[in-house]
């Protein structure tokens, strides 16, 4: 199929999916016109990259699983790579967190000053 039909059948448009192919996460043929001719497995490919960027795995992260990769959920194969990048991302998901709470728990501090000098 080329670009265009994979971009309608997937709903990511054909920079996105060209974008793709420069990661090296979607590989397609070219034609003798140099067209991309995708094969019929590019919609699955399609759907597991975006799924795991939903995650908030890079492309960088994605390329490195992808031979672990299967199905459309995606199901994860139990790779020692897969184990060791997962684990990774939540720490530092985690870290971003306990970031996050404390900046927040700061900000709530001003406020409530701000707002008791607002008052007095």
């Amino acid at each position: 199929m080329l670009i265009g039909e994979l971009s309608r059948r997937t709903g990511v448009n054909t920079h996105q999916l060209r974008y793709y192919e420069a990661q090296g996460l979607l590989v397609p043929d070219r034609d003798d016109n140099g067209y991309r001719e995708y094969a019929d497995d590019a919609e699955l490919t399609v759907t597991q990259i975006r799924r795991l960027l939903d995650a908030g795995l890079s492309t960088q992260e994605i390329r490195y699983l992808q031979p672990c990769v299967t199905g459309a959920a995606p199901d994860l194969k139990p790779c020692p790579e897969t184990l060791d990048l997962l684990r990774a991302r939540i720490a530092g998901v985690d870290e971003q967190i306990d970031t996050l709470v404390q900046s927040r728990q700061t900000l709530r501090e001003y406020l409530a000053a701000t707002e008791r000098r607002l008052a007095g």
